[in-house]
């Protein structure tokens, strides 16, 4: 199929319009028309090559909601007209342990991306700056009705990153949870720690921010510059969901940890970041790293935000403000998050 779609062409290069051609429907596969895509910050350090060689034309974008347009003959799971989604991930094995538990996220021979990854015929995959997608079942996801379809989008990756560890280390009532950075990922943090009980704190370098953290249900606030409010919270919190996707220094956020405290990463800077041992070994803290989620749980993340009303802030775009919205992504001048409008395509 014909598929429009918008495109850079180089590192330096800006979003031009593009088509190229998805493959045929096979019997496994679903035929989705996409309405809406979020960007993602790693869809800016994909296309610029930041974190590796890209395959040019880059077609980025792993948050992708829509309608069922046409279904396989083996297709079981969803029929045409539903609401559907599809994240960071299109394939895996299948076969190794991690798959085998449900955690094609961290497939032994390495998931298939959305976008940017190797297929078999030599071609590579691309996301969803576009119209249309063809994607095994397997990996779609069906969208609660209750639900409002593009600000859904952004669950698909900002949503499971955040919820999968929370998950992962039991994250329950009267927990003292630290959000560090309000941006995309941290204001689902926000929500969705607030919606498994936990007691959420916002920690930002900016104190505008400190209404929005509120209206978004955290129950504190810490300006991260002012080290006397900063001392005041030494050793508080059980758990800090690391968010920034910038250089930082950890030694702040982990003299906030209680003993045996878990500093959980999520944000990914393009360069390493510094870490002195002793702040763990004095009061046996931990560090946890979480990509995304596998596929069972990210279904589950979407019941989970059907169930308690959860969807992300967004400013909606048209495809022609793509390369704005990425320069303001990267100034944090966005609340929380860009989507795109793929039916003015």
């Amino acid at each position: 199929m014909e598929t429009k779609a918008y495109a850079n062409h180089a590192a330096d290069k800006p979003f031009v319009p593009y088509s190229f051609k998805r493959r045929e429907l096979g019997p496994d596969d679903v035929g989705i028309k996409i309405q809406f895509c979020g960007i993602c910050h790693s869809d800016i350090h994909t296309a610029r090559s930041e974190w590796g060689p890209t395959p040019y034309p880059c077609v980025p974008g792993h948050e992708i909601v829509g309608v069922v347009d046409a279904v396989g003959s083996n297709v079981d799971k969803f029929k045409t007209g539903q609401k559907v989604g599809v994240g960071c991930l299109v394939g895996s094995c299948g076969s190794c342990p991690s798959c085998e538990d449900g955690l094609e996220n961290y497939c032994d021979k390495g998931f298939v991306g959305t976008y940017g990854a190797p297929e078999g015929d030599g071609d590579y995959t691309k996301g969803g700056y576009s119209d249309y997608i063809v994607t095994a079942q397997h990996f779609v996801l069906s969208i609660p009705d209750n639900l409002d379809l593009a600000a859904a989008a952004p669950l698909l990756c900002a949503g499971i990153t955040t919820y999968s560890p929370f998950k992962h280390v039991g994250l329950k009532k009267g927990d003292k949870l630290g959000i560090l950075g309000l941006g995309g990922l941290g204001h689902m943090g926000v929500k969705l720690g607030a919606s498994f009980g936990a007691d959420v704190t916002v920690i930002s370098r900016s104190i505008h921010k400190k209404p929005d953290a509120e209206s978004l249900g955290a129950h504190n606030f810490i300006l991260s510059s002012n080290e006397d409010e900063v001392a005041r919270h030494a050793e508080t919190f059980d758990y800090i969901l690391d968010t920034v996707s910038a250089p930082h220094d950890l030694a702040q956020a982990m003299g906030m940890l209680k003993r045996e405290g878990t500093l959980i990463m999520v944000g990914a800077s393009e360069r390493p970041l510094d870490l002195s041992v002793f702040p763990l070994i004095m009061r046996r803290r931990k560090i946890l790293g979480s990509l995304i989620g596998g596929i069972s749980e990210t279904q589950e993340m979407l019941d989970h935000c059907g169930k308690h009303n959860i969807t992300s802030n967004i400013e909606l775009i048209e495809p022609t403000k793509i390369n704005e919205a990425y320069e303001r992504t990267i100034n944090s001048d966005v609340k929380y998050r860009f989507v795109i409008d793929c039916k003015k395509f």
